[in-house]
């Protein structure tokens, strides 16, 4: 947005701010909170606090300094808001886990370390985000993030104490980080201090790193989450009608467990094994070329491996369980013109959910990485240059909200709201 943009917001922004800073106690607080989503939405290169205080008439960088990295206000009850707030406005159809790297120097910055940067595509220095998205074909919003603590972090003391990582804050697994972002905002299982957020998911979106982990899609099916994960075509499965068979007893030590004795197939054998013919086209949204389209199969399998046995298992009474294996749909594309499947998708929506339900639900992920290209190159969401834990929470929170005020005038029927579909069509970089 140009300055005759953001002026011409002003009016909607108060009213945005009084609403969703309501929970910051003071009101010059919430003039900075204003202020600085004001530089966020400001045109301009580059959105650290120095630059944006020099594009704003009332921009003082002491001021916004001290309210992003210094200031006690709580940002979980201003994203709290925000979801309240923007799930009704989005409709969504699904949330999307995803994770977002920051590429970092030196070490000093908090939870940095040389690990796998997507931002990069390579291991770098940095530091890695994971959040989860309200998404719909129309618009999204991140509902909650969580900063990745590595393990080096966990017994560092001196780098803790001075970037203020709480003690209660230790490594923790990204995947095990998205179950406790959607236990905070699953009405059936939500944290204390975050009870009454009263968010329930309507299905969960992921890609492979998440998708793969048996750990995380158990954890999802344990809390009454449906879900349509991406795996790689390595992933191993019974086909659905396999049977788990036991040998006949000796008499002697202990009776042999039911197994299946057919080697579970790769996804990628069992969808070739099915032949093109068996793939239907389906389009599953509008593109800014014409309706995306492409050939899909599913199928019921039971996803193999120790993990899956053990969870299965588990859920059991382990001297009576029939080594039964459960099943889930196996979601698979194959373009026109690709030699083999491309795409492989893991569901445990109901057997009969149709298939262009199914596509349409797997490749809503698209919005999260529109979210992250937008918050990064229009909303400064990496620029943030402080190194504490309080700093950064601040930062995303403050993004969050600004990325959330622009698309609630994207989503206004009136076609002169600044950012509405009709001055957006030739800046696409601007947020959604």
């Amino acid at each position: 947005m140009d300055a005759h943009e953001v002026n011409r917001a002003r009016a909607k922004l108060g009213l945005f701010v009084a609403d969703v800073f309501a929970s910051v106690p003071r009101k010059d607080q919430r003039a900075k909170g204003d202020c600085y989503l004001r530089g966020l939405m400001l045109d301009g290169r580059r959105k650290s606090v120095q630059a944006m205080a020099e594009r704003l008439p009332d921009g003082n960088e002491q001021n916004l300094q001290q309210f992003v990295n210094q200031s006690t206000w709580d940002p979980v009850p201003v994203r709290r808001r925000i979801a309240e707030r923007m799930v009704p406005q989005i409709g969504s159809d699904a949330w999307a886990v995803d994770d977002v790297s920051f590429p970092k120097d030196g070490k000093m910055s908090v939870a940095v370390a040389p690990q796998y940067c997507g931002a990069l595509g390579k291991q770098a220095n940095c530091q890695v985000a994971v959040s989860v998205h309200a998404v719909s074909d129309a618009a999204s919003c991140p509902l909650q993030w969580r900063l990745f603590v590595p393990q080096e972090w966990a017994h560092d003391p001196v780098r803790r104490r001075k970037t203020g990582v709480p003690d209660e804050i230790g490594h923790r697994e990204k995947w095990r980080l998205a179950l406790d972002v959607l236990d905070v905002l699953d009405v059936l299982d939500v944290l204390d201090e975050l009870a009454g957020w009263g968010l329930i998911p309507p299905v969960v979106v992921a890609d492979a790193g998440y998708g793969q982990n048996a750990d995380f899609r158990d954890g999802l099916e344990r809390r009454g989450i449906g879900y349509v994960v991406a795996i790689r075509s390595d992933v191993t499965a019974h086909p659905h009608d396999a049977v788990p068979t036991a040998p006949p007893w000796s008499g002697n030590g202990r009776k042999p467990q039911p197994r299946y004795r057919d080697k579970p197939s790769p996804v990628a054998a069992l969808a070739a094994g099915q032949g093109r013919q068996a793939f239907t086209e389906v389009s599953w949204r509008e593109g800014s070329r014409g309706p995306m389209r492409s050939h899909f199969l599913s199928l019921r399998v039971r996803p193999a491996g120790v993990k899956s046995r053990r969870l299965a298992q588990a859920a059991t009474d382990e001297n009576c369980w029939d080594g039964v294996l459960p099943d889930v749909t196996l979601l698979v594309e194959w373009p026109a013109g690709a030699e083999a499947p491309t795409g492989y998708w893991l569901s445990n929506l109901p057997a009969d959910t149709a298939l262009a339900t199914l596509v349409r639900t797997a490749k809503l992920r698209w919005r999260i990485e529109h979210d992250y290209r937008e918050m990064k190159q229009a909303l400064g969401l990496t620029h943030f240059e402080g190194r504490t834990w309080r700093g950064w929470h601040h930062h995303v929170t403050l993004v969050t909200a600004a990325h959330a005020f622009l698309t609630e005038q994207r989503l206004a029927p009136t076609a002169d709201t600044p950012d509405s579909p009709s001055t957006r069509s030739s800046t696409p970089s601007r947020t959604c």
